[in-house]
């Protein structure tokens, strides 16, 4: 169906970048979660990134790095699949946002800050090339608007 690989900047994205991987796994995506920093070890995360490149299945790879999230913009020049940053949120300032959205041309990753959401967004990607992963898509997306059908019905009541 397809691949997505984590790629978190720290250890301590873990807590994020696994949020991430079951709601991908939910999908019926691969996952494999990498850690590699753009600033303390550039030269590994440039041979993970080769590797990425280098797959034979369809890949995405959703970078998680907070703070100046210099591993999303390090990342995307460097391949040619797709590249969402999900920067973790901060104990000390909430979301660091900024340095995700501004990028400098030719740098294009695209921004989703909500774990499921980023696993959901790299599965619609894949899944302009493979039905299935289309029609689990269409699937997760039916019982999404079922729970507010639901709850809707629940709140209203008999007149």
């Amino acid at each position: 169906m397809g691949h997505v690989v984590i790629m978190c900047g720290s250890p301590a994205d873990d807590k994020h970048a696994q949020a991430i991987a079951s709601a991908a796994q939910d999908l019926g995506l691969t996952t494999r979660i990498r850690i590699s920093s753009a600033h303390r070890t550039p030269e590994h995360a440039l041979a993970i990134l080769r590797e990425v490149e280098a797959a034979e299945e369809p890949t995405v790879l959703i970078t998680v790095a907070g703070r100046s999230n210099a591993l999303s913009g390090f990342a995307d020049p460097q391949v040619t699949v797709p590249v969402i940053a999900c920067p973790p949120p901060s104990e000390q300032t909430g979301l660091d946002i900024w340095s995700s959205l501004r990028m400098p041309a030719g740098v294009a990753p695209v921004v989703v800050l909500e774990p499921a959401n980023a696993a959901l967004a790299a599965a619609k990607m894949l899944g302009l090339a493979d039905p299935r992963l289309r029609a689990r898509i269409a699937s997760t997306q039916a019982r999404a608007r079922a729970r507010v059908l639901d709850a809707d019905a629940l709140s209203t009541g008999p007149s």
